[in-house]
């Protein structure tokens, strides 16, 4: 683990890959207080669950920030101390489901991203190494997500790909 963590960091990887764990490692290794800014949305019981499980293992010194929708304000906001970001693809859920402007959304991410005084990490699923959905939803998603990914990763100092718990060195 580097004892100086790059201005952005993106961890991608597949579902129960230990993207979230990793992206905390790499956080707390830097000193507390650190911005948690949560994406997902607690729909129903299992995602309560999930929320409250990622909630229990952080340590004291995260503050929790809730942003499903205005991430880039939630950045802003916290731009001084580190920040974890979980997960972009939630987030990019979130806005296409309440009709938002991704692409708008998207450019207004890369400037918070750009503007942060202290390090950021980001996490999201890879979503694209599976077969091509079969629905317009779907496709829409996985194109938006990847176009997402590439624009961050371009700006990244480091791009980490989660296998199996292990991460991999992209960048």
């Amino acid at each position: 683990m580097p004892s100086e963590l790059p201005h952005l960091t993106l961890v991608l990887g597949g579902a129960r890959s230990g993207k979230s764990r990793h992206a905390e490692a790499l956080i707390e290794a830097l000193p507390a207080p650190w911005t948690y800014v949560a994406t997902a949305q607690a729909w129903d019981e299992e995602m309560r669950e999930r929320i409250a499980l990622h909630r229990a293992r952080r340590p004291s010194g995260w503050e929790t920030v809730d942003a499903p929708l205005e991430l880039p304000e939630a950045i802003a906001a916290h731009a001084g101390r580190p920040i974890l970001v979980d997960c972009l693809t939630l987030w990019l859920t979130n806005l296409i489901l309440a009709e938002r402007d991704t692409a708008a959304a998207g450019a207004a991410l890369l400037a918070a991203c750009e503007r942060a005084c202290a390090p950021l990490v980001l996490v999201s699923n890879e979503v694209g190494l599976g077969i091509v959905p079969d629905n317009a939803l779907a496709r829409r998603f996985r194109d938006e997500a990847g176009r997402l990914h590439q624009a961050l990763a371009a700006r990244a100092s480091s791009v980490v790909f989660m296998v199996a718990g292990l991460p991999m060195q992209v960048k």
